[in-house]
């Protein structure tokens, strides 16, 4: 039973960490129209944001990750205001363009840091005990700030003007835009929250799993599932998602192991998608 439990707030804190990568993963898709294949270069960018902050230049850990998650939006404003903007229309452009961006990435850091991963650990360590429970202090604090920041984003989007107007142009464009939403002011900005998002999910997570130039790999691909499960295009559908895949990798992991787990959550995305083909809570158009 200890295990069960130790198991379950571990998932908890795996489901965090994907709704804060899921929110902006689908909330580019919902806006946008766009699949960003950079997702996971915007995490790996995030990590070694952190990284060089504290390294190099010995800046405390937690003013760390907030430079990381800036760096990696105001990267991402630029990148869709320069480049994604002039085709932001044709979606094959944008799937290679946003593929493009995460090859140059993950060269970039080989060439800058190497191949090797650097040595980048969270500055908390040890395990909290309740009984015989155990959960790891780090997973904790990661659990906390990333539950934090799930509610300040939904406060963005749901109870600010910025918000309605990036939900609105989720809705319908052509509406929005003819009741004077400016589109191109706000293509950007959502872009920019999304990675910025990603950025600090990287600064959070690389220190305690691992900082190398592929650790966006199982983001990327972390992200399409709890997104597809979650329904394309739907907030709180991937929010659920994202916990719901945490508890299933974190209980197979334990009862399981090895590929199992990978092999229960495939299982559990094409049950879902048989029952319902829009996701938990998609609809047939886009939409949050």
């Amino acid at each position: 039973m200890d295990s069960f439990i130790s198991a379950g707030l571990i998932g908890l804190a795996l489901g965090a960490q994907y709704a804060l990568l899921a929110l902006g993963f689908t909330l580019i898709f919902g806006i946008l129209g766009v699949v960003n294949f950079a997702h996971g270069g915007f995490y790996l960018l995030g990590g070694y944001a952190a990284y060089v902050c504290v390294s190099w230049f010995g800046i405390p850990y937690p003013l760390a990750v907030v430079c990381a998650a800036l760096a990696t939006a105001a990267l991402g404003y630029l990148f869709e205001l320069l480049l994604l903007e002039r085709v932001i229309d044709n979606h094959l452009a944008t799937l290679i363009l946003t593929l493009g961006l995460y090859l140059v990435i993950c060269t970039a850091v080989v060439v800058v840091f190497g191949p090797d991963a650097p040595l980048f650990q969270f500055p908390v360590d040890g395990v909290l005990r309740f009984g015989g429970v155990y959960l790891p202090l780090a997973n904790l604090v990661v659990f906390a700030i990333c539950f934090a920041a799930i509610g300040v984003t939904y406060g963005l989007l749901y109870r600010t003007n910025f918000g309605r107007s990036l939900r609105a142009l989720s809705e319908d464009r052509s509406v929005a835009v003819a009741l004077g939403i400016r589109a191109k002011l706000m293509f950007p900005l959502a872009f920019a929250l999304a990675t910025g998002l990603a950025g600090m999910t990287g600064a959070l997570v690389t220190p305690i799993l691992s900082l190398t130039p592929h650790a966006g790999d199982p983001v990327l691909a972390a992200s399409f599932l709890v997104v597809i499960l979650g329904g394309l295009g739907s907030l709180s559908g991937a929010t659920v998602a994202a916990f719901l895949v945490g508890l299933v990798e974190a209980y197979a992991a334990v009862y399981l192991g090895g590929s199992k787990g990978a092999l229960m959550l495939f299982v559990l995305v094409l049950i879902v998608l048989l029952v319902r083909p829009t996701g938990l809570m998609g609809v047939p158009t886009r939409g949050a």
